[in-house]
C-alpha cells in the first residue's frame, strides 16, 4: 500500500491552511522569519510516531489504523511500506487502531516500537525480526503502549493510554490494568511505574541532560504537559505542570513531543505544533490546520518533521 505526494497541489493547500504563529521574539532563534511549511506526502489514515534514521537518510513513521509503518526519503515521489504489519500480528480483527504508534531509535540505530494491537514495547533486531522488550506490568498486560523516549543508558520511558484498545477505556474484554500508566523499562526488560496519576498520558520526551521527563496528556478536561524530575536510579520525583493548553484554540490536543539540544520543547497540541522555551513559555505555533499527532527532528536537527493527520509536513530549523 502506498501513499502519494500531491506536489502540484501543495502551494494551494499550504497557503489555505498552514502558517507559523510568532508569539515571542525568541522564536527567531529557532525558526527563520521566512520559514515555510512543506507538505511531503499525503494519503494516510492517521500518521504517527515519526523518527529520523540518519544512517538511512529516511523518515520512518506509523499509520496506526492501517497497521503499517512507512518510510520516506528526500526525492521520493511517494512513501513506501517499511513494515507490515507494524503493531498487530493476530489473526482476528482488533479495533480501529491496531498498528504501531510511537517509534524511536537508540544510539546504536536500533528501532523500538509501541504496538497497540500486540500491546507491547518491541525492538527490531539487526536480522529483521522483532523481540518483545515488555508487554505487562506485574503480570497484567498493558493497555496499548503509545509513545516512548530512550535514555542514554538504554532505559525506555513509555506511556500506556487506552486509545489502541477496541473499546478504549471501556474495554471489558481486553483491559487488565485499571489505570493508564507511564513506565520505565530497562534493557533487561524490568518494568517500573513512573506514575499512574494521569488520565490519558500520551507523548513522552527527555530533556537533553536526561534529568527531566516530559509527558503530554491528551485529555479534554486537562490538556497539559507535565515535567517529572528523574533520579539517578531512573525513577521519578513529583511532577509539576509545565504547560497548560486549555486556553489555546485549534484542532488537536497535546500528543507527541520532542526536546531540542537547547531544551526547547516541540509539542503537538491545539492548532498544530507548540514551541515552548525550557521554562515553559509559548514562543509560537506551527499551525497545521488539522489535528497533528507527533514530531521528529531530522538531518541532525536541521528540520522538523510533523505527522499531521493524513500527511507528513516539514519545517526548516535554524
Amino acid at each position: 500500500m502506498k501513499a502519494f505526494c500531491l506536489l502540484a497541489l501543495i502551494p494551494a493547500l499550504a497557503s489555505a491552511q498552514e502558517s507559523i504563529e510568532r508569539l515571542d521574539p525568541a522564536l527567531d532563534a529557532i525558526l527563520d522569519p521566512d520559514a515555510k511549511i512543506e507538505t511531503l506526502c499525503t494519503g494516510f489514515d492517521w500518521a504517527e510516531g515519526p523518527v529520523w534514521d540518519e544512517k538511512g537518510q529516511r523518515l520512518i513513521f506509523s499509520d496506526v489504523p492501517r497497521n503499517i509503518a512507512y518510510q520516506w526519503k528526500e526525492g521520493d515521489t511517494e512513501a513506501s511500506v517499511f513494515m507490515k504489519p507494524s503493531g498487530y500480528t493476530g489473526v482476528a480483527p482488533y479495533g480501529s487502531e491496531p498498528g504501531s504508534n510511537g517509534i524511536a531509535m537508540d544510539d546504536k540505530g536500533q528501532l523500538y516500537f509501541c504496538e497497540h494491537g500486540d500491546r507491547r514495547v518491541s525492538y527490531l533486531t539487526p536480522g529483521g525480526g522483532k523481540r518483545t522488550l515488555a508487554d505487562n506490568f506485574e503480570g497484567k498486560r498493558f493497555n496499548s503502549p503509545n509513545d516512548l523516549a530512550i535514555a542514554k543508558n538504554g532505559d525506555v520511558y513509555f506511556t500506556d493510554p487506552p486509545y489502541g484498545m477496541p473499546g478504549r477505556e471501556n474495554d471489558k474484554e481486553f483491559r487488565e490494568l485499571d489505570f493508564h500508566g507511564v513506565y520505565r523499562v530497562t534493557p533487561q526488560g524490568e518494568v517500573s511505574l513512573i506514575t499512574k496519576e494521569l488520565d490519558r498520558p500520551n507523548g513522552v520526551a527527555l530533556s537533553p541532560d536526561g534529568k527531566t521527563l516530559y509527558v503530554a496528556q491528551s485529555h479534554g478536561p486537562a490538556p497539559i504537559i507535565m515535567a517529572y524530575p528523574l533520579k539517578d536510579d531512573g525513577s521519578a520525583g513529583e511532577g509539576k505542570l509545565f504547560f497548560n493548553c486549555k486556553d489555546l484554540k485549534g484542532p488537536g490536543a497535546p500528543d507527541g513531543l520532542k526536546v531540542d539540544a537547547k531544551g526547547n520543547v516541540f509539542s503537538t497540541g491545539p492548532g498544530g505544533c507548540l514551541i515552548l522555551s525550557p521554562e515553559g513559555k509559548l514562543l509560537g505555533r506551527i499551525l497545521c490546520g488539522r489535528p497533528t499527532a507527533n514530531v521528529a527532528f531530522g538531518e541532525k536537527g536541521k528540520r522538523l518533521y510533523l505527522t499531521s493527520d493524513d500527511r507528513i509536513l516539514r519545517v526548516a530549523l535554524k
